[in-house]
């Protein structure tokens, strides 16, 4: 699924493909809002540990690169991985044509949103997160914070009444996950004071650590 380029398939093959992902999601087992349980005393936040290919809610947060066609190694474990093989191949299309007509590569800290085609979500909103080099800088934790706040702007823009994040730049772009669990919780929680929206966020995460740094911020 992650090596094909972003190219036209037949209608044939996608009636197979998506049967096929269908199939293979449910079996994988769809967890839904309804079954988690808010953390910490704002009800409209969530912490889960697990498979975020498997959340039915309104958006999932892609950690996307900025040619925003996903990951091309092989079987490669990255979240955009993931999520691209799972949705299917026409994701990695639309999002070849989301930057094809920009004309240009997508900015550090800018987000766009797609439908989440064969995923039990709704939609999956792809950002780009910094590349931390060498050490960790004002300007990276500046644009990290972006990437919540574009994310949040383009939910609140299209009725979204659901998010998931991940642990955006977290992976090998090198962010530190303390610290980056820090700028999401204050960022979200900032943007849901500031607005007084109702929309309820779930923190996604993978790692035991990532997990326990979240539950301490929240509770």
């Amino acid at each position: 699924m992650n090596i094909r380029m972003p190219k036209p398939v037949s209608d044939e093959f996608l009636k197979i493909q998506d049967e096929y992902l269908t199939l293979e999601n449910q079996a994988a087992g769809i967890v839904r809002i309804e079954d988690l349980s808010p953390v910490g005393v704002d009800e409209r936040i969530y912490l889960w540990q697990g498979d975020m290919s498997r959340l039915a809610v309104d958006a999932v947060v892609n950690p996307a690169n900025s040619g925003f066609t996903g990951c091309y190694q092989w079987l490669h474990s990255c979240l955009d991985n993931i999520l691209g093989s799972k949705a299917g191949v026409e994701l990695r299309l639309f999002c070849n044509d989301i930057i094809r007509k920009q004309g240009y590569p997508e900015p550090t800290g800018g987000a766009k949103i797609t439908p989440a085609f064969n995923l039990p979500a709704k939609h999956i909103i792809h950002t780009v997160g910094p590349i931390v080099q060498h050490r960790l800088t004002k300007q990276n934790e500046d644009d990290l914070a972006s990437c919540y706040w574009s994310i949040l702007k383009l939910a609140e823009e299209n009725g979204l009444s659901s998010v998931a994040f991940c642990c955006i730049s977290t992976g090998v772009f090198m962010f530190p996950n303390e610290r980056a669990a820090e700028i999401a919780v204050k960022t979200v929680k900032d943007h849901l004071d500031e607005t007084g929206s109702g929309m309820k966020i779930i923190f996604n995460v993978f790692k035991d650590m990532d997990y326990l740094f979240y539950k301490n911020l929240l509770e």
